[in-house]
This record gives structure tokens, sequence and C-alpha cells, in this order.
């Protein structure tokens, strides 16, 4: 049985017309003849001629599956510099290795949807003059200042723990335009508590502070878009 490093391996990743290899534990096998692995992607996420073993650790499937394939090598173990992690947080990472990459992806929802719903309430206070609605767009932005530091430390972990924090672009983009979003939603926060009556009296101030309202739109869209484009690759869409 051949053995394959990682350079090797990323040559067989389905596309031209070559073999279609993964690696998980240390074995190399052949998912060419899978339906769900068509040109070397699977779920418009996982690439072949990678080793993924912590992503089918973590995959809704059993690890059984890849018996259904032939193991055509082993993958060649290369001497890499382990990143110290604390033995508490890598006895959790092994029993639960859901935590490795789900804690992001689940708690970036909360800001995204309490950044886009307090535009939103402001707009529609706007049109019917209904306070109720304004009010409701102050309670949301107070749920997205609770929820965005949360799902910036969960991002930050996430990156630290599976790319080892190397300097990646949408990463970069992301940290600092989370940072002007947090900082936008203070400011908009700290205002309309000291400003009741902000948008009730419409005037110079007023237009400020509704365009710092629908930057949050803006912000949170640019986020998500590079988030998104870690997971579902814009060349693979």
């Amino acid at each position: 049985m051949k053995e394959l490093d990682l350079k090797e391996l990323s040559k067989c990743n389905g596309k031209d017309g070559s073999p279609t290899y993964i690696a998980h534990g240390g074995r190399v096998i052949d998912v060419s003849g899978s339906a769900l692995w068509k040109d070397g992607l699977h779920m418009k996420r996982h690439h072949a001629g990678n080793d993924l073993t912590a992503d089918i650790e973590v995959a809704p499937h059993s690890v059984e599956v890849l018996e259904r394939y032939p193991q055509v090598g082993v993958l060649k173990k290369e001497e890499v510099v382990e990143m110290e992690i604390p033995k508490p947080l890598s006895w959790l990472l092994s029993r639960f290795p859901i935590l490795r990459r789900h804690p992001h992806p689940m708690t970036v929802h909360f800001p995204i949807v309490f950044m886009f719903s307090v535009p939103l309430f402001n707009v529609v206070y706007l049109i019917t003059g209904f306070k109720s609605f304004e009010i409701t767009a102050l309670h949301c932005l107070g749920a997205g200042i609770l929820f965005t530091p949360v799902s910036v430390i969960t991002g930050l972990a996430t990156w630290w723990l599976n790319y080892l924090a190397k300097p990646m672009r949408a990463v970069t983009i992301k940290k600092w335009v989370s940072f002007l979003l947090m900082a936008t939603q203070i400011a908009v926060f700290v205002w309309r508590i000291l400003v009741p009556d902000v948008l009730d009296a419409f005037g110079f101030g007023s237009v400020i502070y509704l365009f710092l309202v629908m930057s949050l739109f803006m912000l949170v869209t640019i986020i998500g878009w590079f988030g998104a484009s870690l997971t579902f690759p814009l060349e693979e869409a």
C-alpha cells in the first residue's frame, strides 16, 4: 500500500481527470465512485485532496460510510509544530469534537438577525409612526450588542483551533469589520438612550443617526459574506 504525503494527496482532488482521494485517520480513501464527491467537492464544502479527519469526525453521518470505498494508501506523517492547547481544553475537544467548528456558525446567526431587525423596525416606525416599532428596534440593538462579542470570540477560537491562526484575507476583513460593527452598535445605542426622540423630530441629527442604523445592515452583511466564502468558496458556487 503506497504512502502519500499531503502534497501528493492534494493532486488527487478529483479535477481534470485525477482520482478523488481523501484522508481520514491516516488512511487515504478513494471516493471517486461516489456521486456525492463530483468534481472533488462534497456538499459544496469539503474538498478532496485533503486530510479531512477533523471534518468527518463532526459530520452528520458516521465514519462507517467510508468503509464503502477502497483504501488506496496511507498518509505520510509529517512533522508539524503542534499548537499548545491547555489539557482541559484538549480533553474537551476530544470528548466533544463538535466544539471545534460548530459554536461559531451557531452563535453568528444571532447578531445577524438582530442587526437586520434594527434598520427594519426603525424604517417601519418612520412609515407607520407607531413608537412600539422604534422601541423594538432598540431592544434588538441591545440584544445585538450582547451577542456580537460572543460571535467574535467563537470565531477567533475557531480560527485558532482549525487554522492555527494563520493569516487569511477573509478572516482579517471579518475581524476589522466586526470591531467596526461593535463600535457602531454602541454609538447608536448610547445616542438613542441619551436622545429618545432622535427620530421623532426629524432633522440633520436624525439623518446621521439613521445612516448609522442602516450601516449596521451593511456591516453585518459584509461579515456574513466573507464568513460564507470560507465555507462555500465562490469559485465552487
